[in-house]
């Protein structure tokens, strides 16, 4: 009796595996849903073309072919679905779209980069395609029309979104990743990744791209899931992402809230919840750029994004990765509205490091570099708390805060505020 109550529950488990769908992120759903860029493991569905875990074998497909192999862990890509096709100059004019979709349907096929002797040829037909459709891009031969620039997106997101491979700290078990020390990962499938990359950048570029036409297929849902990418451990593909982002931001005015709030949220998630991630170092360098364009008088939704993300960026302990690019950001605030710097060095010294004498070294850094913007009158609202925490700088016995101190800080205020403010408050 006992056994076949077994045998019953094991029959109901299969067919509840059987039924189970894997997770999909097909190209145009809900802006919430943000397949790409995510860690984790099995494989994802997206339009017939399931993309794997990068660590697994990777299955492939064509869309929209019969030929396509059975999306399992075991399907391999054969020589008779990689169609060799015309050049663009071998046909007429008028065959061109129609062959633009071709190539674009032959692209949508994914290899597996892990065995670097396995379809050597196909791999390089692909390679050779991709770069025939960023060519045709890029002279303007063709102004493309919107069913072909929906497709190209469809392929666009079939190569590049996907599931990253696992953090290098997830398999050390290392608190941080140090690039000067760390080989960085390098994608194995750059080698196609980097040129549809430069297709998509070529298109949002070119000046025969229509952005009300563009914007339905690089909506929302797309700009999320490539801010996902932006956590890739690859620094050739965040450059990739760094450019393309700000090129949307630039050339989609419609987009440029939804971009500020998700990189907020970005940042929301890695200062309170993870402190973990690869990408914030070229998010800041699109918002210092942004930043450097805002219109004056400055909206309250920029000051709070100043008081609630790039301030607190300072809590981490890994600040030090992308410093440079947040003390670019702090200063381009204070530049652009002066009266902003009583709330940025209150800002630094409540993030103020106790026992990190590198990371004091660059909030002093900055600090000079807020100061070289700051007017007396501000200078004055902040000036007894500053020179309170220079006082227990100067407790210090790191010979770099003492050097900074006596060379640099103390000169420069000297210069910019009267002397009798700075000598008294240091006795003080």
């Amino acid at each position: 009796m006992f056994n076949k109550i077994i045998k019953r529950a094991n029959r109901k488990g299969s067919k509840a595996d059987a039924n189970e769908q894997p997770a999909s992120y097909g190209y145009g759903g809900g802006g919430g849903n943000n397949g790409g860029g995510v860690r984790n493991s099995g494989s994802v569905s997206t339009s017939n073309v399931t993309v794997n875990h990068s660590s697994r074998s990777t299955v492939t497909s064509t869309p929209g072919n019969s030929q396509s192999p059975n999306n399992n862990s075991n399907s391999t890509v054969t020589s008779d679905i990689v169609e060799f096709l015309p050049l663009f100059r071998d046909v007429a004019v008028s065959d061109r779209q129609n062959l633009f979709l071709r190539k674009l349907q032959l692209c949508c096929i994914l290899f597996d980069f892990s065995d670097t002797l396995r379809l050597v040829r196909e791999k390089e037909t692909k390679r050779v395609t991709l770069l025939e459709l960023v060519d045709f891009i890029q002279s303007g031969s063709g102004k493309i029309t919107e069913n072909v620039q929906e497709e190209l997106i469809r392929m666009v997101s079939i190569n590049i979104f996907r599931c990253l491979p696992p953090a290098s700290h997830e398999n050390t078990g290392s608190e941080t990743n140090d690039p000067d020390e760390d080989e960085p990962y390098l994608e194995p499938a750059w080698l196609h990744l980097q040129i549809v990359y430069e297709l998509l950048l070529r298109y949002i570029v070119s000046s025969d791209t229509d952005t009300k036409i563009a914007k339905r297929y690089i909506d929302h849902s797309f700009v999320l899931k490539l801010l996902d990418l932006f956590d890739s451990e690859d620094p050739r593909e965040r450059e990739y992402l760094k450019t393309i982002l700000h090129r949307i931001y630039g050339k989609f005015m419609v987009h440029r809230p939804f971009i500020r709030k998700a990189i907020n949220n970005i940042f929301y998630r890695f200062i309170f919840e993870t402190e973990r991630h690869s990408g914030i170092g070229e998010l800041l360098e699109i918002l210092g750029s942004i930043i450097n364009g805002f219109a004056l008088p400055m909206k309250e939704e920029h000051k709070l994004f100043l008081v609630r993300a790039l301030i607190p960026l300072h809590k981490p302990k890994s600040v030090g990765l992308y410093h440079q690019q947040l003390s670019y950001c702090i200063t381009q605030f204070v530049e652009k509205d002066y009266k902003l710097a009583d709330t940025v060095i209150r800002g630094l010294l409540k993030y103020w490091p106790v026992t990190n004498c590198q990371k004091e070294v660059l909030f002093l850094n900055e600090l000079e570099e807020v100061l070289e913007a700051t007017q007396s009158p501000e200078f004055q609202r902040c000036m007894v708390p500053l020179f309170r925490q220079i006082g227990r700088c100067l407790n210090s016995s790191h010979f770099q805060i003492l050097f900074f101190w006596e060379s640099s800080l103390l000169v420069h205020m000297n210069s910019k505020f009267s002397t009798h403010q700075v000598i008294g408050l240091s006795i003080g």
